[in-house]
């Protein structure tokens, strides 16, 4: 049995027609094509499935689509805008924060999440707000720069 749903992504109103159990990664990558958002371990461990939703960090990979219903759903894909990239994304760039690439839109939604809600963390914060996304390419030390980075630029 099929359940009708409402979405708002990337700020875009959607209606869909979900299973009981979809996963909302699913619904992201599969309906949407929405394939920034990373299926990694399949088992919330690794967060490159992390997007916002209502503004909080969630994993995709654990989250029903039914339980997200009515909700606003942000990914990778909504942090550019008319073309520009988010001094987020910038960061990532300039720093060297993007290895394979693979983490990267968990890492980016996580800190997106940090930023709105502490917009001058010390990189103990960043640290800690970022303990549930892994990688295996960088060493962290460019993501934690790209997000100092970016806090600075957002601040101007």
């Amino acid at each position: 049995m099929k359940l009708r749903i409402e979405l708002t992504i990337n700020g875009r109103k959607k209606r869909f027609d979900a299973e009981p159990n979809e996963l909302l990664i699913n619904l992201l990558r599969k309906k949407l094509h929405l394939t920034g958002t990373k299926y990694g371990c399949g088992i919330g461990m690794c967060g490159a499935c992390t997007v916002l939703l209502n503004g909080e960090p969630v994993l995709a990979c654990l989250t029903l689509a039914v339980d997200a219903d009515g909700g606003e759903v942000e990914t990778i894909e909504g942090m550019a805008r008319e073309g520009e990239l988010d001094a987020l994304q910038e960061a990532f760039l300039e720093e060297g924060a993007v290895q394979c690439g693979y983490c990267t839109p968990g890492f980016i939604m996580t800190a997106e999440a940090l930023l709105r809600e502490n917009p001058s963390p010390s990189e103990d914060e960043i640290r800690e707000y970022l303990k549930g996304n892994y990688c295996r390419c960088t060493g962290y030390v460019n993501i934690i720069k790209a997000v100092k980075k970016a806090a600075e630029k957002k601040e101007c």
